[in-house]
């Protein structure tokens, strides 16, 4: 009979091949570069939603400022490659560092508070950010934004959807293998036991504080890679990438797919980049369609899409 690490070891294996495998053959079912393009967004969404999972889902850590880091990683590839002729590869880890720094700064003030008190907090991160990038017009463009050089590394020029698509696909192998990873490390435990009850985590010595301000910084990063890397393929960013409404999309693709559930966080990111392009065929009422589709959602499948889903099969197995 396997042991428990097996069986986790089997399902995390065989979560990450049927990833890359559907990563793999889907570019032959797309009919054009619409379709990548598409692909390509749910992509970084998925990016952002697997960093924003380790800090919602298992660390039981609201945060509704996440899309400011996103946009504070597309500006900083923006600025530095645009206007000071930095290699986009330094702009991006120059971005990168900034992100983390600036989300370990605001960490532990902020994870000091809980429930509707730590949603405000951060929602005030996000909406500082959003503002500065809006008034600040003679660096960021203000809120017409700004256009962002083509991402080159090694004299190569990342250029087209197709390429795009690839560099996406392995970033969000990576990202999903890096959480699995963390989430059956001593971390991820602490994480569970912080999200259970802080309280008890404390009694048994872990140190709450420092693994909140470790995955919120974690979450961070994820997101400004994925802004960095978004900046240089759409070739323009606004404001509107870092304002409110994003970050409210991110978190509900976290919920939608399925909370402290890694491969959950993917498939809500890219039912709910794709969902919005199916729905124009209600025209005016898209948006109404939408919020119905989420509300049934969430009053029949609580635990979100993926999970659901998931204890449905052994069901379907017995019958």
């Amino acid at each position: 009979m396997p042991s428990l690490f097996q069986t986790i070891l089997h399902g995390r294996l065989t979560g990450l091949l049927v990833l890359g495998a559907v990563i793999a053959v889907l570019p032959l079912f797309l009919p054009n570069n619409f379709y990548l393009d598409i692909a390509i967004l749910a992509g970084f969404n998925a990016v952002v939603c697997v960093g924003l999972n380790l800090l919602i889902g298992y660390a039981g850590q609201i945060s509704l400022g996440h899309a400011g880091f996103f946009g504070i990683g597309a500006y900083a590839s923006g600025v530095l490659a645009g206007n000071y002729g930095w290699p986009p590869v330094l702009a991006l880890l120059a971005g990168t560092v900034f992100v983390g720094l600036l989300a370990f700064a605001v960490a532990k003030p902020i994870l000091r508070l809980k429930g509707h008190y730590l949603a405000m907090a951060t929602l005030g991160i996000g909406i500082i950010v959003s503002i500065v990038l809006r008034t600040e017009s003679g660096l960021t463009g203000g809120p017409d934004g700004m256009t962002v050089e083509p991402f080159r590394i090694f004299g190569f020029e990342l250029y087209g959807e197709k390429t795009w698509y690839w560099v996406v696909g392995a970033l969000l192998v990576a990202v999903v293998w890096l959480s699995l990873n963390l989430i059956d490390s001593p971390m991820g435990r602490a994480l569970r036991a912080v999200h259970g009850s802080e309280v008890a985590a404390e009694v048994v010595g872990v140190d709450t504080a420092r693994f909140k301000a470790a995955v919120f910084v974690l979450s961070a990063v994820f997101a400004s890679v994925a802004g960095s890397l978004f900046a240089h393929y759409a070739g323009l960013i606004t404001p509107a990438k870092a304002d409110f409404f994003k970050s409210i999309e991110l978190v509900t693709m976290v919920v939608f797919g399925g909370m402290a559930s890694t491969f959950g966080a993917v498939v809500g990111a890219v039912v709910l980049t794709l969902l919005p392009q199916a729905l124009t065929v209600f025209q005016d009422y898209q948006q109404i369609v939408l919020g119905a589709i989420l509300m049934a959602t969430m009053v029949f499948m609580p635990k979100g899409l993926l999970p659901t889903l998931a204890a449905l099969l052994p069901a379907r197995r017995r019958a």
